[in-house]
């Protein structure tokens, strides 16, 4: 596009720190993958798997590490961690059209709202009359803010987002379309065989700087709040259940779940489709890998996972087939061990 922004790389170099190798004066009007870029687009190199695609590129510029240099053809950006690095580049190039301040005209704000003027209510949403939304913040199409909840100072509600009752969202909170903040928790208590609704009177807290996926839920709490701080990052369709604690920076990827009242660390990654089971608690600086079931409290920081490794279908039923014999082969072993022990006291 014509108007699209150009950076030269002698000037990305000093505004990002990094070494330039090069022709400085070469110009950089967008980012791409390194198979797929053109001489005017940047790309980059985290993953040595892709050093074949390094070789081949035809980018104006790469950001790497300093011991891929070497392979690269053309001018590159050098980085501790490339990654990290185009991150913060490819955010010059990041486009996306400014929210008008103001209230559409086929949005219902309830009286009683307190909406500041430097707040943007798209088209056909609806804001209780106890909500508050703070300057700055955007509230895109098909939303809801319900009754006694707020939205921060430039957080932005993508569309079709829902917060339902007692959600609080600190500053420049980003939650993508279709999340739902705020529903039920799941609080019921049996009753002579009858299920008993046992009522959610706790809200959600959302810090700043947090990230909420496409179709994920937060339920609010039974009692107290359901609690995510600063910088916590959800990918889409994570499901997180009344009374949970997730620390600072910790990142969830997509469908993964975390059961009522367990307690997350700080800086904690937990992969796709993992689970965490009800009242636990993890340690700071834990990961969790893709598919583990979390079914004990984790004391200390590193890597966990759970369950058996891919293998062909033939083999995993062979296996499969013997799992139910597991306790019995050990005892066996077991005894087994000990005669040999008792054979080499008294041969």
């Amino acid at each position: 596009m014509s108007d699209a922004p150009a950076y030269r790389l002698d000037e990305l170099a000093r505004r990002f720190e990094l070494e330039l190798r090069g022709h400085g004066d070469a110009t950089i009007r967008g980012v791409s993958t390194l198979a797929a870029a053109s001489p005017d687009r940047l790309a980059f190199l985290a993953n040595p798997r892709y050093v074949g695609d390094l070789r081949d590129t035809r980018a104006g510029v790469v950001v790497l590490r300093e011991e891929q240099a070497s392979e690269c053809p053309t001018a590159m950006l050098l980085a501790e961690d490339p990654y990290l690095a185009y991150a913060k580049i490819a955010t010059l190039f990041e486009r996306q059209a400014a929210a008008e301040p103001g209230v559409h005209p086929s949005a219902v704000v309830e009286a009683g709202a307190r909406i500041a003027a430097g707040a943007s209510i798209g088209a056909f949403c609806h804001v209780a009359g106890s909500a508050i939304v703070e300057d700055g913040a955007v509230i895109g199409p098909h939303c809801i803010v319900g009754d006694d909840c707020s939205v921060g100072a430039q957080s932005r509600m993508v569309a079709r987002v829902t917060l339902v009752t007692r959600v609080r969202l600190g500053k420049r909170v980003l939650i993508h379309p279709g999340a739902v903040l705020g529903a039920d928790g799941f609080g019921i208590a049996n009753n002579h065989g009858r299920w008993l609704k046992v009522p959610q009177l706790g809200g959600v807290l959302v810090g700043d700087d947090c990230e909420i996926g496409a179709n994920t839920t937060i339920d609010r709490g039974a009692l107290e709040d359901t609690v995510l701080e600063e910088d916590v990052r959800l990918d889409n369709q994570i499901q997180i259940a009344h009374n949970v604690f997730i620390g600072a920076h910790t990142a969830m990827a997509g469908c993964s779940a975390i059961a009522g009242s367990a307690r997350i660390g700080r800086h904690c990654l937990i992969g796709g489709s993992a689970g965490v089971l009800g009242h636990l608690e993890i340690a700071d600086r834990v990961t969790i890998t893709a598919m583990s079931l979390v079914s004990h409290s984790i004391r200390e920081p590193g890597d966990y996972s759970s369950g058996t490794p891919l293998q062909d279908n033939r083999a995993w039923r062979k296996n499969a087939a013997r799992f139910k014999h597991l306790d019995d082969m050990a005892r066996r072993l077991a005894e087994l061990e000990k005669r040999l022990a008792r054979n080499k006291e008294n041969p």
